[in-house]
């Protein structure tokens, strides 16, 4: 066999080893996605989508509260998070050097690895205890601290790929340091910051511990930032666990619409960075 030969074997060989384990991977999601899917469905109704949920012992009813509550703490842990996740990978990427950065990268990655249950009880004892109630804001706070580091991140790598003479040439036409980052390098990593954005909502939006400990759960229409407030992790959790069929029929649901709101937000988060990479152009 020549060398040309057993190069292109050699070739071949490892990109079937590639696609195998593509494959691999795969495979338990689609078993996933698709035992979700069989179970679920069959629950899914309007009145899954409209309905309060129903008394112990009745059949029926639905789980708008929990999928309006999910919103809600979706929303404000993004109003945490975001703002300080961006300054905090502006900063990483502008000062690497500092002992600073060095630090906040250190605790970044420290926090991004640490349990949610952890993350829970930390917003239990800032939060909760000195109001001493459950909360909608207790529990965006914790999923906003669990965002911090995504987002934070996300935003140093993205800037520290934009290249030196976006900067150079910014400063070179009289902008400051602060307009050259506003105006130049800020707009070319946008798309890519909105991804990353986009994920670590994704990452939160299946979160159950840290809301046990923070907005606890709420079976009753709510939507007082200062109250216990209805999840859908935390419904299906306790909907799960019951003796009951058809709540754990309802729980099927939840999950099946809880892995959709996961796939729609991985989705449109490809459809902005390929809007957004077409916009910035030239």
């Amino acid at each position: 066999m020549t060398h040309d030969a057993r190069r292109r074997l050699t070739s071949r060989i490892f990109v079937g080893l590639s696609a195998a384990s593509v494959l691999v991977a795969l495979v338990p999601l689609a078993l996933v996605l698709s035992y979700v899917v069989q179970q679920g469905i069959g629950a899914l109704d309007w009145s899954f989508f409209t309905q309060m949920p129903k008394p112990v012992g009745e059949t029926g009813g639905g789980m708008a509260n929990a999928i309006v509550g999910t919103l809600i703490l979706i929303g404000l842990a993004a109003l945490i998070a975001v703002p300080i996740g961006v300054a905090s990978g502006i900063h990483l990427a502008e000062f690497a050097d500092t002992p600073l950065a060095t630090a906040a990268r250190f605790a970044a990655d420290v926090l991004n690895g640490v349990p949610s249950i952890v993350v829970g009880i930390f917003a239990y004892g800032l939060v909760v205890l000195p109001f001493r109630r459950f909360s909608a804001l207790a529990g965006g706070a914790a999923l906003g601290v669990m965002m911090i580091p995504l987002v934070t991140r996300t935003t140093e790598e993205l800037l520290k790929m934009v290249p030196q003479g976006y900067r150079d040439g910014a400063l070179a036409l009289g902008a400051t340091r602060t307009r050259a980052l506003a105006t130049v390098v800020l707009p070319a990593v946008l798309p890519g910051v909105m991804t990353g954005i986009l994920v670590a909502v994704a990452r939160i939006a299946g979160e159950t511990a840290p809301l046990l400990f923070t907005s606890f759960g709420n079976r009753f229409w709510s939507t007082n930032l200062t109250r216990p407030i209805g999840s859908l992790t935390v419904q299906i959790y306790t909907y799960a666990i019951s003796p009951y069929d058809d709540w754990r029929r309802q729980a099927w649901a939840g999950a099946l619409v809880l892995v959709a709101l996961v796939v729609s937000l991985s989705l449109i988060s490809r459809a902005v960075l390929r809007r957004l990479e077409r916009m910035h152009r030239p």
